[in-house]
């Protein structure tokens, strides 16, 4: 049985090879349409050198990679440079400008959605909707760890998407939220920096048995833990496991879902991340953009095995179509 749900790839899945210049911007987007990813979600500043004064000439080029990898663009990330001066804060004014240049660049690409970073205060954005919306835009804030649906600052920008429109704000869920194991990569390599064995097993069994993380810092530091073992505790704390059930509760401000994932492992499963439940949730919400493949495993394991991003996000992007597909 087909379903409406779309599939593609953030280009942050591919920072690895980016930065080692295994693979330039055409050659991503060319993997990632070889690989089923069609939709592409893009960091501007990551891998659009110049941006944000970006040439006619790049955008042609871009508008071109479209049409001949078969792909489309679907969200552009946007950051908030509030410390863009040494000695202040970017004003209310200047934020505003900053998330307009943005909204324009959006257009360029061809990207219907900007996925809003945390840290924009719900009134910029709010007294953004309006040009988003003269441009054909959504500015959709990401709810990410720790951050659930129900936090007072998610809540404000809830708010400001049922005032000013659902056409021009809403929300952008990234699936760790959803974390239902402390992933594997992340406590290896807590291993290999040097954390204590017998409180990694207390950390990681801590959490995975959903126990009450309260003090969890302060009982490694007192057990004579290191800084290593200190660290993640602290990541334990700040990582969530919500209901994906939420996903149905929230559906009307849903525009688009960050599919992280840390580690997919050779069965075809992501280890930490209900993935059957997220794709059953979507289906029964009537969810019908895209989830954006988010490889966050990088950096977890390049001290010790070669990084494929290309790989791990194929296995996540056969999983996805796998679970969108069946009954």
């Amino acid at each position: 049985m087909s379903h409406d749900i779309k599939t593609g790839a953030s280009l942050y899945s591919f920072q690895e090879e980016y930065f080692l210049r295994k693979l330039g911007l055409e050659e991503i987007v060319a993997t990632a349409g070889r690989i089923g990813a069609l939709g592409i979600e893009t960091l501007a500043e990551q891998m659009m050198p110049g941006f944000p004064a970006l040439s006619d000439e790049f955008y042609a080029d871009w508008h071109r990679w479209m049409k001949k990898y078969g792909t489309t663009p679907t969200a552009h990330d946007m950051f908030l440079d509030t410390k863009r001066f040494k000695d202040r804060l970017l004003t209310h004014d200047e934020m505003v400008e900053s998330v307009q240049r943005d909204i324009i660049h959006a257009e360029k690409l061809g990207a219907q959605i900007i996925r809003v970073i945390v840290n924009t205060p719900p009134e910029v954005i709010e007294a953004s909707a309006p040009f988003a919306r003269e441009y054909g835009v959504v500015l959709a804030v990401e709810v990410h760890a720790p951050w659930s649906f129900e936090h007072p600052w998610i809540q404000e920008h809830i708010a400001v998407a049922d005032r000013a429109g659902l056409d021009a704000v809403g929300i952008i869920p990234d699936m760790g939220i959803f974390t239902r194991k402390l992933p594997r990569v992340v406590w290896n390599r807590s291993l290999r920096d040097g954390a204590t064995p017998a409180l990694v097993e207390q950390i990681v069994s801590a959490y995975d048995s959903k126990a009450d993380l309260t003090g969890l810092e302060e009982s490694i530091a007192a057990q004579g833990g290191n800084g290593v073992d200190g660290g993640l505790a602290w990541q334990a704390t700040h990582t969530i496991d919500l209901d994906p059930s939420e996903l149905i509760t929230w559906a009307k401000y849903i525009v688009h879902i960050h599919g992280k994932f840390y580690e997919m492992t050779d069965e075809g499963v992501e280890y930490s991340i209900p993935y059957d439940e997220i794709v059953r949730a979507l289906k029964t919400a009537g969810y019908t953009g895209y989830i954006s493949s988010e490889y966050e495993g990088n950096r977890h394991i390049q001290d010790v095995f070669p990084v494929d991003s290309v790989e791990q996000v194929s296995r996540q992007q056969q999983m996805l179509r796998r679970l969108i597909d069946s009954e």
